[in-house]
């Protein structure tokens, strides 16, 4: 029997994010909503200035109309809605200021931070004692065995929060990349629910068909950038799922792209630092060293999504 509430909510998300684009589009190109490129960066992305941004804003609409609709049968939606929609909202004030200052900077490191760890504490708090889900850990290839950490799991639930929505952030360089790979891992989260019996599979229907939508316009040549309205929401996506399904551990597997794209950036820093200018990638996050190399754009995102699948699959394989 076909389980409806994972294949509506995909239709619905899909519907409103693919219908939005020709209204919305044009709406914040009007409103001078366009992406600023730095001058320190990939020069072949220089034409890509004026490209509308903030587009975010159509996967957070299409995402939370299909959740809300599930909510009351599915608890365990509402804090992954929660923790989307509030890191959605820290990026959509990130593009506002950029936008306002006609800069790139955004947020200062430290307010965006504060914020973040604000909604992370909220997000901790309304798991445990609004849905029950203990802290307890699934453990990858483990035969279905929990780990309980006692205290430490707290301080992991920052640390893995916070790294995910990062690194997710840092994967949106690309046209159609963050969306196509988080397509991809959302695909994964529905069939993981279904394996555990978790009732937050709906939210994870809803995020894939939005993204699948929004790909209709962010797909190479990108209309429309997501911006870190998009980009900070789909890591709190993750990260949420990833904790309702009490599998944080497994984000180092099905999440090995947006790993990868935040340790190239970590690794370059501290390499470039430790020796005085050198570096280990031709540039950093590490889809624009595959740029520098001469790769294509969409062959980057191919290539990275193919990577993901496959991750997907393992992760499927270690439950």
């Amino acid at each position: 029997m076909v389980d409806m509430t994972l294949i509506v909510p995909a239709l619905i998300a899909f519907g409103i994010s693919a219908v939005m684009g020709p209204f919305v589009i044009p709406v914040l190109r009007n409103l001078k909503m366009s992406q600023t490129e730095r001058t320190y960066g990939m020069e072949t992305h220089l034409k890509k200035a004026g490209t509308p941004t903030m587009g975010g804003v159509m996967i957070l609409a299409a995402f939370l109309a299909a959740c809300l609709i599930f909510v009351p049968g599915h608890p365990e939606i509402g804090p992954v809605l929660f923790l989307t929609l509030a890191f959605g909202t820290i990026g959509f004030l990130d593009d506002y200021l950029k936008v306002v200052k006609h800069n790139s900077d955004g947020l200062i490191a430290w307010q965006k931070l504060l914020l973040e760890f604000g909604v992370t504490a909220v997000f901790c708090l309304y798991m445990v004692l609004g849905t029950g889900i203990t802290m307890e850990l699934r453990i990858p290839f483990g035969g279905g065995r929990m780990a309980d950490i006692g205290f430490l799991a707290y301080p992991l639930l920052f640390f893995a929060v916070l790294g995910t929505v990062n690194a997710v952030n840092f994967t949106d360089g690309l046209d159609g990349l963050a969306s196509s790979v988080t397509i991809v891992v959302a695909v994964f989260f529905v069939l993981a629910s279904l394996i555990l019996g978790k009732s937050a599979g709906p939210a994870a229907s809803a995020c894939g068909g939005a993204l699948m939508g929004f790909l209709l316009y962010n797909a190479y040549p990108a209309k429309v950038f997501m911006g870190d309205t998009g980009s900070l929401a789909l890591g709190g996506f993750v990260a949420g799922m990833a904790y309702m399904l009490q599998m944080p551990l497994f984000i180092l597997i099905f999440g090995i792209i947006y790993l990868c794209e935040i340790v190239s950036v970590m690794m370059q820093v501290t390499y470039f630092k430790a020796t005085h200018g050198k570096r280990i990638f031709k540039m950093t996050p590490i889809h624009h060293h595959f740029e520098k190399c001469g790769w294509s754009e969409t062959r980057i995102v191919a290539v990275f999504t193919v990577i993901t699948a496959l991750a997907s699959l393992i992760a499927l394989a270690a439950l």
